[in-house]
């Protein structure tokens, strides 16, 4: 994943989209818009995901939608050999997954698997997640880190939100007529771009 506090970065031309890169340079209009793969990538590139599972993200098919997108940045990432931490944020604790692996196929099976259920501890997810890419960067100071939350943003109240010191991309899921809108403002809360499911899905 890449935006522009990176710098502007060389691109393919054609081929395989970068769909990360993509996105957080905003909804593509023209093929312009769009990032290719390098057939070549630095390794030392991690993309850490948090997916909210709570019980609210089950309406409206959000998170089935979402699977559709994170499948599709699995295998982003598997190609582009970037490795991945996983945490998911369902029930009453966060749940690591994958901690800084390179990406691989069996990602799809614990994707399809995925479902939604119990509470909603996401900031306990983000306060983990802060944590645990600080070290992370103390070991591996050369490595470039990326953040991408998928969350309806329904929380009662986020004080105490960690500083992520990385670029990210927030993709609200939340749905129905009735919405609260708070995952812009924890967009915001977070320094990271905001993006709706429903602007991406169509593309």
């Amino acid at each position: 994943m890449d935006n522009g506090r990176q710098g502007k970065r060389h691109t393919a031309r054609s081929g395989t989209v970068n769909w990360p890169g993509t996105l957080l340079n905003g909804r593509p209009r023209t093929r312009e818009d769009l990032l290719f793969q390098l057939r070549t990538r630095s390794p030392h590139e991690l993309w850490l995901v948090i997916v909210d599972a709570s019980a609210s993200t089950r309406r409206h098919q959000a998170l089935s939608d979402a699977k559709g997108l994170l499948a599709q940045l699995f295998d982003d990432a598997y190609h582009q050999r970037a490795r991945l931490a996983l945490l998911t944020a369902s029930g009453s604790a966060p749940k690591w997954q994958v901690q800084g692996l390179k990406a691989s196929s069996g990602l799809g099976v614990w994707l399809e698997a995925l479902g939604a259920g119990g509470g909603t501890p996401l900031l306990a997810a983000l306060v983990q997640a802060g944590q645990w890419l600080a070290v992370r960067r103390k070991r591996f100071p050369a490595e470039q880190q990326r953040l991408l939350l998928v969350t309806d943003g329904r929380l009662k109240q986020w004080s105490g939100l960690p500083a992520l010191e990385c670029p990210g991309l927030l993709i609200d899921i939340e749905r129905g007529p009735i919405r609260l809108g708070r995952a812009k403002d924890l967009a915001t809360a977070l320094d990271a771009e905001y993006r709706h499911i429903d602007e991406l899905i169509s593309i």
